[in-house]
């Protein structure tokens, strides 16, 4: 399987290559196409993965390769780097954030259904050990009442403020609870904005922390019922990206979606209308 990516000043990026192209690599998926010109990084890139072909423009990969990752850090620019390659009917796994808005999350979904090209997007939070422990030890009682996962993320931070991080715990929290959402309201203060809202029947709040000087809180993760809680401090290990990358291959694989598309949507639907409550209270301050 013949895997390109676009977006590369990604740090996922060199897992990707790592784990693909590396000395140890096993499996039939090897990263053989890179988009954005011939830059350093994508010369540096090439030169470590042994990878063949640089590409301008990600519609130039159609040809080159079976499947394709968009890695691109700003959710704002997956819309028109996706569709192209979705149009094309490439399997296509778009790393986190899907998008920075419902609309465009939209428009790549129903690219997607339009042309038989199986779409996936998530944190890579979401498929590690710690999270997929916890999602077993919380199943044992049962659809939780209330949801609280928190962890760092920066309104003010490059690449698309608090979709960048704030999709790690969002994604982790709606895994934990099924469901249509509503009612999604935001706090702020000077070091957290706290999203809650109900999803199904669960109650959520999700606690994002802007990162000190030096050090940032670890993402942690409680669910409730009326009889259990049960709780995790979520720990990415140094190949975190990993188990996300291998859904994505199987999902190329077998043509079906790790995620269902309505699943796809919620996370970014939390998140746009956090976004909003920020701008709102910045023009506010103002």
């Amino acid at each position: 399987m013949r895997i390109g990516i676009v977006g590369t000043d990604n740090s996922h990026v060199d897992q990707i290559v790592r784990h693909l192209n590396g000395d140890g690599a096993t499996g039939d998926a090897r990263v053989v196409a890179l988009s954005g010109g011939r830059g350093r990084r994508n010369v540096a890139l090439a030169a470590t993965g042994g990878i063949a072909e640089i590409v301008d423009e990600p519609a130039a990969l159609i040809g080159l390769v079976d499947a394709v990752v968009v890695a691109d850090r700003d959710g704002a620019n997956h819309r028109q780097q996706a569709i192209p390659l979705l149009a094309a009917g490439l399997p296509v796994f778009v790393d986190k954030p899907l998008s920075r808005t419902v609309a465009d999350a939209r428009a790549m979904i129903d690219t997607a259904r339009a042309h038989n090209a199986p779409l996936t997007s998530s944190s890579a939070l979401r498929w590690i050990p710690d999270t997929e422990a916890l999602v077993a030890r919380s199943a044992q009682g049962g659809t939780p009442q209330l949801v609280v996962v928190s962890g760092p993320a920066d309104p003010d931070g490059d690449h698309g403020g608090i979709f960048f991080y704030g999709i790690h715990a969002v994604d982790i929290a709606l895994r934990l609870a099924p469901g249509e959402i509503s009612g999604v309201r935001t706090d702020i203060t000077g070091t957290t904005v706290v999203a809650s809202f109900t999803a199904g029947d669960t109650r959520v709040v999700v606690n994002l922390v802007r990162p000190g000087s030096t050090d940032q809180i670890p993402f942690h993760a409680m669910t409730f019922t009326r009889q259990s809680m049960v709780q995790q401090t979520l720990t990415p290990g140094a190949d975190y990206c990993v188990p996300g990358l291998e859904a994505f291959l199987e999902m190329a694989r077998t043509g079906t979606p790790p995620i269902g598309y309505g699943d796809l949507l919620r996370p970014i639907e939390v998140l746009e209308s956090v976004a909003t409550a920020l701008r709102e209270a910045s023009g506010d301050a103002r």
